[in-house]
């Protein structure tokens, strides 16, 4: 095994001709309209329908909804690997919002109804979709979210009045369906949040600004706002007052996303790197002979494959249903911190080019500082360690 390369039986060979689908639909449709894009801060309504149509959205979705009815995540792990090579990271992130969050809540939660209304759509990419946890004083804080709701009426079936506002929401521009986190009960403790669907045009649901990242420039994220939204009862979704519960139990599958795309960005940029050096002449002989730079070679490529083992081992156990918060937490923080250094390196041994937006890693480089920040931060992640930890040694 080699960095940027799977452990052997990883993958099936369903696996890797699903890979030449995603390889050549980025080459085709991705790729050469990816500077644009970036500069747009957007991808367009277009590249989701584009990718609908090729079967690479809503894998895990059963077929009466239109999906492929294969929830296996390795090929989800296919797609950020070709995503990552292609440098085109930006597109890969909001399709990860969709594909690994926000369907996995409407497979879990909806009623048959809601995913006849919702789950077509997200299958075809004529539907995008978001989830709204974040706002200006809760990030990592789950708990402090202040958007609120509360039910116009005592009848079961009253409408819900929303009020409030989110942000760093991906796909928040694009968004026809959002998943909103909010407290319905401020003295009910973790039992006092629920998750509605608002969806695009309900009156008081605005959008703010786009938001200008360091990095991701691709990737649409956005303010949103909620000024009295009036949402159904059947948009509620699973049960009021069960939200929190419903958020712990599916930020693994969350955190599990951000490490594979973590990996495979930082195998991608190492891989550039790699070549680069021996492509390279310098001081009379091509700067990878340099006794520094193989060094360096050395320890990134030692660093992505023991990864890379743990990587996929969480993967194996996110399909079987038995990765838990503290593994996920693991692969999260460490990948995550991982890439930061990988790319960091990789860029060092480009020298000025490395500094060049015409260079991948360039972009790598940029897009990997977030990594380390969403979907629970890296000291969250190793707080989440330590405890399950005291509480082992209590035992």
């Amino acid at each position: 095994m080699s960095a940027a390369s799977p452990s052997d039986g990883f993958y099936s060979e369903d696996h890797e001709a699903f890979r030449e689908v995603v390889r050549e639909f980025l080459a085709r449709t991705v790729v050469p309209h990816y500077a644009q894009w970036e500069e747009d801060h957007l991808v367009p309504r277009e590249a989701w329908i584009a990718a609908g149509e090729a079967g690479l959205t809503g894998l895990a979705v059963p077929e009466e909804y239109g999906g492929a009815d294969e929830p296996d995540y390795r090929y989800r792990m296919v797609f950020a690997e070709e995503s990552a090579r292609a440098a085109t990271t930006s597109f890969g992130a909001g399709f990860g919002v969709q594909d690994d969050i926000v369907i996995p809540y409407l497979l879990d939660l909806a009623t048959d109804e809601q995913k006849q209304r919702w789950l077509p759509g997200a299958v075809t990419g004529e539907t995008i979709t978001a989830i709204a946890m974040s706002e200006p004083g809760a990030g990592s804080d789950v708990q402090g979210i202040r958007t609120s709701a509360v039910r116009d009426g005592d009848a079961p079936d009253a409408d819900w009045i929303l009020t409030g506002q989110k942000t760093f929401i991906t796909n928040g521009i694009h968004a026809d369906l959002v998943i909103v986190a909010v407290r319905t009960d401020p003295d009910a403790g973790s039992h006092g949040y629920s998750l509605f669907v608002v969806e695009r045009g309900m009156p008081g649901f605005e959008r703010g600004r786009k938001l200008d990242k360091v990095g991701l420039h691709g990737q649409d994220t956005a303010e949103l706002f909620f000024d009295d939204v009036r949402v159904p009862a059947a948009n509620v979704l699973g049960e009021p007052g069960k939200g929190f519960g419903y958020l712990m139990e599916r930020l693994p599958r969350e955190r599990m996303s951000i490490a594979v795309s973590a990996l495979v960005a930082a195998e991608a940029a190492y891989g550039w790197a790699r070549d680069y050096v021996f492509e390279r002449h310098a001081f009379g002989g091509a700067i990878g002979d340099l006794q520094t730079v193989r060094f360096t070679l050395a320890e990134l490529e030692t660093e992505l494959d023991v990864t890379r083992a743990f990587i996929e081992r969480c993967v194996l156990r996110l399909n079987d249903d038995t990765l838990t918060t503290v593994e996920a937490s693991k692969a999260k923080w460490w990948a995550s911190e991982l890439q930061l250094r990988v790319t960091t390196r990789a860029l060092q041994l480009f020298g000025g080019y490395g500094f060049m937006e015409e260079y991948p890693i360039a972009k790598a480089f940029r897009d990997s500082r977030i990594q380390t920040i969403y979907g629970g931060t890296t000291e969250i992640m190793k707080e989440i360690i330590g405890r399950d930890i005291a509480k082992r040694a209590r035992r």
